[in-house]
């Protein structure tokens, strides 16, 4: 295996084992997962998905699915408890965190969907799809349990559509609309 992709997935780890604050920890993640990825791989950043999907009909059927899983999570107690991640006082704290939450997907998605999927499952689909998906869940050790499998089986879901759509920014959209509207009705119950 490339020896830049063995070093992402030691790297994958590095930020949630660095104690710091919610904001030293975005720039934790846009260090190790973003401005590292980019040093090593010296490629155009569309040949890891950052561009237009070829559709966005994918993307819409995940939001539709995320909305529902949403509910759904609302019924277990420590996913209200847990979200949001972000301290907030009012309205405009919470659109900041959420805008903050956005370069924090980000980040996840274009390491994990994009740096980690795209080069593998150039070689191999499914070791792509997996080799990202692994780690992506173990990352979730540590948040309420049911999040662990969910991770799993989401970062599979993400990267047979980015893959399909050549984009993880399908993933990104998703992800990061998903959470925001977890956050927003677990602030409002």
């Amino acid at each position: 295996m490339n020896p830049r992709i063995l070093a992402l997935f030691i790297i994958a780890f590095i930020p949630s084992r660095i104690p710091g604050t919610f904001n030293e920890w975005i720039a934790y993640l846009v260090f190790f997962y973003l401005l590292i990825p980019v040093i090593l791989f010296r490629k155009e950043l569309k040949d890891v998905g950052l561009k237009l999907p070829k559709s966005w009909r994918s993307t819409l059927i995940l939001i539709g699915i995320a909305v529902i899983m949403s509910f759904l999570g609302l019924l277990d107690e420590s996913m209200r408890s847990y979200y949001p991640r972000f301290p907030y006082s009012d309205v405009y704290s919470f659109i900041l965190g959420e805008l903050k939450m956005g370069v924090v997907m980000f980040t996840h998605e274009a390491f994990f969907r994009g740096f980690l999927l795209f080069p593998i499952a150039k070689e191999n689909k499914w070791m792509g799809i997996l080799g990202q998906a692994i780690p992506y869940a173990i990352l979730h050790i540590g948040k309420p349990v049911i999040e662990i499998p969910y991770s799993f089986l989401a970062g599979i879901i993400f990267a047979i559509i980015d893959l399909k759509e050549g984009s993880f920014l399908p993933s990104f959209i998703v992800h990061w609309l998903g959470s925001a509207f977890f956050d927003i009705l677990c602030a409002l119950t």
